[in-house]
Parts: structure tokens; C-alpha cells; sequence
């Protein structure tokens, strides 16, 4: 008997047919294996493509937060591609989707309104991932059913954003309550401090040249920013106060630079001939009404009598001139 190539090429391909056919469990089942290989490969060369994308930006033009954001999006919408498809190629799940369309729309109410709030968190992250309030490692000060948290964004995902608080807490907050609620973004605002140091020189003083050696003071001191300033603020007997005004860095160096400057201008400007204003006081001394009202009692009272004064026991000395008392003499 003599065989056919081609007759043998069709009957191959006729039980291959037959072997994988999608009517069949077995087709079904084989055709399953080939999608779920498929939406796995799909998705792990995804992924591995955007934490490439992170690697490989050494400019820092790639925001950690929108690639793993498109990560999850990714590979839910692979899944659901692959999903359909596998359903679209399976007549038995063909004739199963048109049987259960009519009820689609009794489905779809019940599911939105069960996953009300799944929903709300997955539209809110991706609210989140276009407009970009804030990103991985930013610091937000939200508010918590613990009060007001402060924390660095760890990682956000399609529906709850982590917030690394003190103590390593983590605090785990829906999309939906963080699109819903006011929060302050930290990391944006500027954290420059302005710093205002009154120091009074003395009356007299050249203060042009008071100005001049704080001004240099600022600009000698590594933690100070410009812009400096030096401007007369106020003027007393004591003498004239010149406020400099410096920025720092962040409120935690404000202490130490206010320091360090106040100490080198009490250092630095005696020895330029500068006298720094000492402070006075003015005392004013008055007799308390207390006080005062004996003494004008003791002055208006009436001066007692005086006591008759004792005899002395000294002779007086008689003059021989006088006549004698008959009486003395017969005394």
C-alpha cells in the first residue's frame, strides 16, 4: 500500500484538532494550561520591565510610586484580557455569557453596590497616580481615627497607601479616605526657618560698621542662608538695636545657629571697637504712706512737761557786799 505524505499530514492534523478541541474537556482543560502560561508570562515580563525602568533611571525621572501602581494595573488587565479571551475561544462558556447577558445589569448593581468600597479605593488610586499629590518616601500628616499621624509613604497600591510612622508603625489608609480628606504633603513645603537676632550696640557706636561685622558674621557661619539682613528695629536710651535676620536649612539647626551667631557677635564685636548696650534700670525711691504717718504723729503731739531739776550740791558763793538776812542768820 502506498502512503500518502500529504493524506498523512491531514490525518495528523485532523486528531490534533480533534486532541485540543475546545468543545471538548479535554481541549478545554489543555487550553486553559496554554492561557494561564500565557497571562503569567505576559505578567512577569511586565513587571520585570518597569523595576528595569527603576534600575536603569539614574536621574530619578521615573516615579517608584506610578511603576507599581502600573504593576498591579498591569497585570489585573493582562488577566482580564486573558480571562475573556479564554472564555470568547470555549463554546460551552460562549453560550454561557449570552445566557447570563440578559442578567448583566441586575449583576453589575449588586456587585457595585458589595464592592462599594473596593471600587472607591481603586478609582481613587488611580486619581492618585494622575495627579500625583504626593510619592514614595514623601512625609504626609493625615488624619486618623488615632488623631493626626505623621508619616513617610512607604508604598501605594490599587487600594490602600502605607504610611511608616514613628516607632515603625504602619499606618494602612484607603484611597478613598486620603481623595476624601485634606492632607498635608511635608515634604513640599519649605523648610527654611528665618532666624531674628536683636543685638543693641551702644549710644555712639558707628553703626555702619556694627552692620558690616554682623552681616559677615552670618555669611562666616556654614549653616546660615541667604539672604542676610541687618536693620535698625528699635531705639532706646540704652542704645540702638540692629535685628539680623538669617534662614536655616530646617527648624531642627535654628536653635544651634542662633547660638552660635549670638555667641561670635558677643565674641567678635568688642574686639572691633563696637560696645554692646548694657541694660539699665531707673529706680524711683518714695516714702511708703505707712511709713511716713507716725512720724508726722510723734511731730504734732504736745511736748510733755519738763521734771523740776535737782538741787545742786554746789554753794554759791555769797557777796560781801549784800546784807544779811536777819532769818539766815538766826538760822
Amino acid at each position: 500500500m502506498k502512503l500518502d505524505p500529504g493524506r498523512w499530514l491531514d490525518d495528523v492534523e485532523q486528531a490534533l484538532l480533534n486532541f485540543i478541541d475546545p468543545s471538548t474537556l479535554i481541549g478545554a482543560l489543555i487550553y486553559l494550561v496554554l492561557f494561564l502560561i500565557l497571562g503569567w508570562i505576559l505578567s512577569t515580563v511586565t513587571r520585570r520591565s518597569l523595576q528595569a525602568a527603576i534600575l536603569n533611571d539614574k536621574r530619578h525621572h521615573v516615579d517608584p510610586m506610578a511603576v507599581g501602581f502600573l504593576q498591579d494595573l498591569a497585570g489585573v488587565v493582562i488577566w482580564i484580557v486573558v480571562l475573556v479571551l479564554y472564555a470568547h475561544l470555549i463554546p460551552s462558556l460562549r453560550a454561557l455569557g449570552t445566557a447570563l447577558l440578559a442578567g448583566a445589569s441586575v449583576v453589575s448593581v449588586v456587585v457595585g453596590l458589595a464592592a462599594q468600597n473596593t471600587l472607591g479605593n481603586f478609582v481613587a488610586g488611580i486619581s492618585l497616580l494622575l495627579y500625583r499629590p504626593f510619592r514614595v518616601g514623601d512625609q504626609l500628616q493625615v488624619t486618623a481615627p488615632t488623631g493626626v499621624e505623621t508619616g513617610t509613604v512607604e508604598s501605594l497600591s490599587l487600594g490602600y497607601t502605607i504610611l511608616r510612622c514613628e516607632r515603625n508603625r504602619r499606618v494602612v489608609l484607603p484611597n478613598s479616605g486620603i481623595a476624601n480628606s485634606v492632607t498635608i504633603n511635608l515634604s513640599k513645603m519649605d523648610q527654611r526657618l528665618t532666624l531674628k537676632m536683636p543685638v543693641t550696640v551702644a549710644p555712639g557706636t558707628d553703626v555702619d560698621q556694627a552692620r558690616t561685622a554682623l552681616l559677615d558674621i552670618a555669611r562666616g557661619h556654614r549653616d546660615a542662608i541667604e539672604p542676610f539682613s541687618c536693620l535698625a528695629t528699635d531705639l532706646t536710651p540704652n542704645g540702638l538695636t540692629l535685628t539680623l535676620q538669617v534662614q536655616c536649612a530646617a527648624d531642627s539647626q535654628a536653635a544651634g545657629v542662633r547660638s552660635d551667631l549670638l555667641e561670635q557677635a558677643a565674641l567678635r564685636l568688642p574686639t572691633l571697637g563696637i560696645a554692646l548696650a548694657l541694660p539699665t534700670s531707673q529706680v524711683i525711691m518714695r516714702e511708703s504712706p505707712q511709713a511716713a504717718q507716725p512720724a508726722r504723729l510723734a511731730q504734732s503731739a504736745p511736748s510733755a512737761p519738763s521734771a523740776p531739776s535737782a538741787p545742786s550740791d554746789q554753794s554759791t558763793p555769797l557777796d560781801p557786799s549784800a546784807p544779811l538776812d536777819p532769818s539766815a542768820s538766826s538760822a
